[in-house]
């Protein structure tokens, strides 16, 4: 049982075993986990703390005759999956005291909308499945580094971009070559100089004296999964070159337009501790980011595991083809990122989501606020979350799980805030305590 919500009922799954959360509400009637599919009963708050959990009910699965009684309703549960939320300071809203504005309300039932429209969450369950698999395949080769991994495939599923700042040496390219490997996509690197040229990047017309005319080379952009190593090292006119590319998915040279095979996914990279040679990106582009990704250090035991698998002198292309299964291919990306689509964002979540915008521009320590842009990222993220955890409907978790990723890059800090030592994230999750959270 939570000590910050005496109240909740905390108990594990008894078919996976994994910790669920609801509310006192909830108590006696049949529950969903959204882990395994498994169904039983939700304990009483007297036997959920150290009791075994309850015998799942074996006739849970099948509808009742016409002529029994109705069942109670079964329920989905909640689950955290943006472990970076906790370390950063914002405790999942199930730990949250609830506000006693609003009036305690039932958990959705399995398969309804929230405004009571049945759907078929089959596809999201697939999509669950395909999420899981993804990520365990990439744990073969790559250790550790959820934030990186989880924050690039909502990114990616959803249409973004990340950027990343972190210390050199962290495998930010070896991520990027596993990641392409297990999806099947195409992947590049582009190191950033000082005297890199746009058409370096996006490529240039040549002429080709055999045929007698002009011809276009397509650069290292037209690509499917693309590292921009330390992106700030490189002039605006530069970073001009990706503007286009990032939010319209062409580049066009000499007035035609060339386009991008989708998906594609542009990650980009910059070194805290440099400041030498270095110019900051403009707001413009830093905007067209999905998220900021802040990467530490690995833990000692990871640190010890990549010790172990990346010191044998073995040729990684060879333990990339071995090793790794191709889980996914492009049009699945795609057909999974416009099922994503689909998935239930309710009023009152759209108003909270707006809420959490809105304030940025007002609030006291911040000279800019975040752009809607920030709010549509917060509603396909979201999503897109939700979709990873076999649901048709989004919750306010989803949205405070993705908050700091998707808005520290797009507000500034008042001369104020800088000089008294505050952070972004600091400030931003005591801008998101300050709301009502949405019953829903």
């Amino acid at each position: 049982m939570s000590s910050s919500t005496p109240d909740i009922i905390e108990f594990p799954c008894s078919g996976c075993g994994k910790k669920l959360r609801v509310g006192p509400e909830a108590a006696g009637k049949k529950a969903r986990c959204p882990q395994c599919d498994h169904v039983q009963v939700v304990p009483a708050s007297s036997e959920a703390n150290g009791a075994p959990p309850p015998a799942s009910d074996p006739t849970a699965g099948s509808p009742p005759t016409p002529t029994a009684p109705a069942e109670e309703p079964s329920v989905t549960l909640g689950e955290d999956l943006f472990a970076s939320s906790e370390q950063s300071g914002l405790q999942p809203l199930s730990e949250q005291p609830t506000p006693p504005a609003a009036p305690a309300q039932p958990l959705r039932p399995s398969g309804t909308t929230l405004q009571g429209h049945h759907t078929d969450d089959s596809a999201f369950s697939e999509t669950r499945d395909l999420f899981q698999r993804i990520t365990d395949e990439i744990s073969k080769i790559y250790v550790g580094q959820e934030e990186l991994v989880l924050g690039t495939l909502v990114a990616l599923f959803s249409g973004g971009h990340v950027l990343i700042e972190s210390a050199p040496g962290l495998g930010k390219t070896l991520f990027v070559r596993t990641l392409g490997r297990v999806l099947g996509c195409n992947f590049g690197r582009v190191q950033f100089t000082a005297d890199l040229m746009p058409s370096d990047i996006t490529g240039a017309p040549f002429f080709d004296m055999k045929s007698n005319e002009f011809r276009f080379r397509p650069g290292p952009i037209f690509t499917q999964l693309l590292l921009a190593d330390e992106i700030n090292r490189s002039p605006a006119k530069t970073h001009a070159a990706l503007l286009e590319v990032m939010q319209e998915f062409r580049v066009t040279i000499d007035g035609t337009s060339h386009n991008i095979e989708r998906p594609f996914l542009v990650m980009a990279t910059q070194n805290p501790i440099e400041s030498e040679g270095t110019y900051n990106l403009p707001e413009a582009q830093l905007d067209r980011f999905m998220f900021k990704l802040n990467l530490d250090y690995p833990s000692e035991l990871e640190e010890a595991e990549i010790l172990k698998q990346h010191s044998q002198q073995v040729d990684i292309n060879k333990r990339l083809e071995e090793e790794l299964e191709v889980i996914a291919s492009p049009a699945k990306i795609m057909e999974v990122t416009k099922q994503n689509g689909d998935v239930l964002i309710a009023d009152k979540l759209i108003d909270y989501i707006n809420q959490i915008v809105r304030l940025t521009r007002t609030w006291p320590q911040f000279h800019l606020g975040a752009s809607p842009r920030a709010g549509i990222t917060l509603m396909q993220g979201a999503r897109t979350l939700a979709a990873f955890n076999g649901r048709d409907y989004a919750v306010p978790d989803d949205v405070v799980q993705i908050a700091l990723p998707a808005l520290r890059h797009r507000i500034v800090l008042s001369a104020e805030a800088e000089v008294e030592g505050h952070t972004a994230d600091e400030l931003l999750t005591e801008l998101i305590r300050t709301i009502e959270v949405p019953r829903l």
